[in-house]
């Protein structure tokens, strides 16, 4: 998935980011309620880990302004142990799930799976195949005639990111970005190499090339 963090403390922020990435997860980091905003509007998020005490507002605030709108990312507040009133209005303002601060990261990344599995069957299918290569998008993997291929973390972000949606063209930004939340040294011909790769791994047709738009999946059916 693609998350993102807003939380304005510095060691936990760092201690989360790189605890959910070792999940496969792309994960972006803000500390205030600004930057997140201005990442939402260039990014679509799939899960949101939402610290309530930001130092420019309450994270309540853009909980509630993202259920007013047609958003369906999954939301989990943090919060310190005393707010139980805050937990309890977050939950009823849209919330999806809390974990109280100080947390273990492996109860977090837990309630994140938890909270995604709900969200999984009603937004998308989560298989897709391909003649003989299979997408299963629930356990971040791809087989070919039934053998699990071995895919590095970027390989497998951008064949998420074109699962999402098969049949729509992503163009080279729209992976780069994918790519840039796993790691921030990405150089000019990364989608290129990482296509090329790619298609040695699942056969030639799968991933078909759109000339001055960008990449996108064979048509395939949803299983």
């Amino acid at each position: 998935m693609r998350i993102l963090i807003v939380e304005d403390e510095r060691d936990l922020g760092a201690a989360v980011q790189e605890r959910v990435r070792l999940d496969g997860h792309a994960v972006d980091w803000f500390m205030t309620l600004e930057d997140a905003r201005a990442a939402m509007a260039t990014v679509d998020y799939d899960f949101m880990l939402l610290d309530l005490g930001l130092p420019d507002g309450s994270g309540r605030d853009l909980l509630r302004e993202i259920r007013a709108t047609s958003s369906d990312i999954a939301i989990l507040i943090t919060t310190a142990e005393d707010q139980i009133s805050d937990r309890i209005a977050g939950l009823s303002e849209g919330a999806d799930d809390y974990i109280v601060k100080p947390y273990d990261l492996n109860e977090l990344v837990a309630r994140i799976a938890a909270v995604a599995r709900r969200y999984a069957a009603p937004r998308r299918q989560v298989h897709y195949r391909i003649g003989e290569i299979t997408i299963d998008r629930e356990n971040r993997s791809v087989s070919r005639s039934g053998r699990v291929l071995d895919l590095t973390a970027r390989e497998w972000a951008i064949m998420e990111l074109l699962s999402r949606h098969p049949g729509r063209i992503y163009s080279r930004q729209q992976i780069d970005t994918a790519l840039y939340a796993l790691d921030h040294d990405v150089d000019s011909n990364t989608v290129e190499v990482f296509i090329s790769r790619l298609r040695k791994k699942v056969g030639n047709t799968v991933i078909r090339t759109v000339r001055g738009r960008g990449y996108c999946l064979a048509d395939g059916e949803a299983v």
